[in-house]
């Protein structure tokens, strides 16, 4: 069954009255950012974003954030961006005032399905949409679902291991995300869709790491290294930040760069361990790419249309199937981190410093 909404949008009228009643986000604090280009205005509503955190991934401040307002100010459309800085109840705080502040289309990263589903229920009475930010809220009432097609992330990673691994025997440790982040679950799917079919690689560990929290994640690799006595081959690392922690372990062991590490996101110091060779691969998904179908999904809703889909997303909380629009992510090895840089995801500045300039020339980054 598909998921039925019941969308209400104020007359125009009656938001064009709110929106010049309304005015920036409180405090302005670096967490948070609004805008609007009343002068080219396309839309005549205000979108909120709220995301979830700066500790998960340091690609929510510095790549989506900047995606999103470019999005937003090309396309004209007033919009309020924060960031709960992963506490569930600031999240549930900052709904509540984008609402009050008249916001007519909400976008949240949830940091848990649970409160990401309550906020989606209060928008929902209030006759303000809802849109599903990169993670799907199970048991949620989103209208859409951006993100990428995490699935296929979790299978870029496995195979990714597998090419680095090679037909060898070796023993494979799992650093799963959060288990509260519906994306971890489809990630270790799809990793395990293609390493378990692979009768040469043994599972020796797997544990997921609490809010994709990186300090953790450390003592977390450790504990499993130890437990597997330190015969670890491969490390599936569901992210660039867990996948370095684990790296760090590793180099106290003194079996950095020998044993493969996989990542995601493409952060700089992603792309810089792929370079250096201690992590074997890691997956990008742009987010100017994600950002813009988010704005074009929002900017639809606020005017009263269906957005574009790709398919629909099935909600394992109870089957229902949320109208989706899923983005194709690309693996990232050594022979085409270049391709980060090309698309805008990271600067070369950034990634070609210090050691690794040498090796960004090796690999024809300039």
């Amino acid at each position: 069954m598909k998921r039925k909404h019941s969308l209400v949008l104020f007359p125009l009228l009656g938001l064009s009255m709110a929106l010049t009643a309304c005015g920036s986000d409180d405090g302005g604090s670096d967490d948070s950012s609004s805008g609007s280009d009343s002068g080219s205005s396309e839309a005549a509503g205000k979108i909120g974003v709220i995301l979830p955190d700066t500790e998960s991934s340091v690609r929510w401040e510095s790549a989506d954030r900047p995606a999103l307002e470019a999005a937003f100010k090309e396309a004209g459309v007033e919009y309020d961006i924060q960031n709960a800085e992963g506490d569930a109840e600031k999240m549930t705080q900052i709904a509540d005032t984008m609402i009050g502040n008249g916001v007519t289309v909400l976008a949240i990263v949830n940091l848990d399905s649970e409160s990401g589903a309550a906020i989606q229920e209060k928008a929902k009475s209030q006759g303000v949409a809802t849109i599903d930010y990169d993670r799907l809220t199970l048991g949620g009432s989103a209208e859409y679902y951006v993100s990428f097609d995490n699935t296929v992330v979790g299978e870029l990673q496995g195979q990714g291991l597998a090419d680095c691994l090679g037909d060898k025997d070796a023993n494979i440790v799992y650093l799963n995300g959060s288990p509260t982040d519906n994306n971890a679950t489809l990630f270790a799917e799809g990793a395990h869709s293609v390493l378990d079919e692979m009768s040469n690689y043994k599972v020796v560990g797997e544990q997921a790491v609490p809010d994709w929290d990186n300090e953790e994640a450390a003592t977390i690799f450790q504990q499993l290294y130890t437990a597997a006595d330190g015969k670890v081959d491969g490390v599936l690392a569901a992210n660039d930040g867990l996948g370095g922690a684990a790296i760090s372990i590793l180099e106290g062991a003194g079996q950095d760069g020998k044993v493969p590490v996989t990542g995601q996101d493409a952060t700089v110091e992603g792309l810089q361990n792929v370079l250096a060779g201690t992590q074997c691969m890691t997956v990008y998904k742009s987010a100017t790419q994600e950002a813009g179908a988010l704005a074009d999904t929002a900017i639809a809703l606020v005017n009263g249309e269906d957005a574009e889909t790709t398919g629909t997303t099935v909600d394992s909380s109870d089957d229902s199937e949320v109208p989706s629009i899923l983005l194709e992510p690309q693996a990232i090895t050594k022979d085409n981190v270049g391709d980060v840089i090309d698309d805008g995801g990271q600067k070369a500045a950034d990634v070609c410093v210090d050691k690794f300039a040498d090796l960004c020339a090796e690999a024809g980054i300039s």
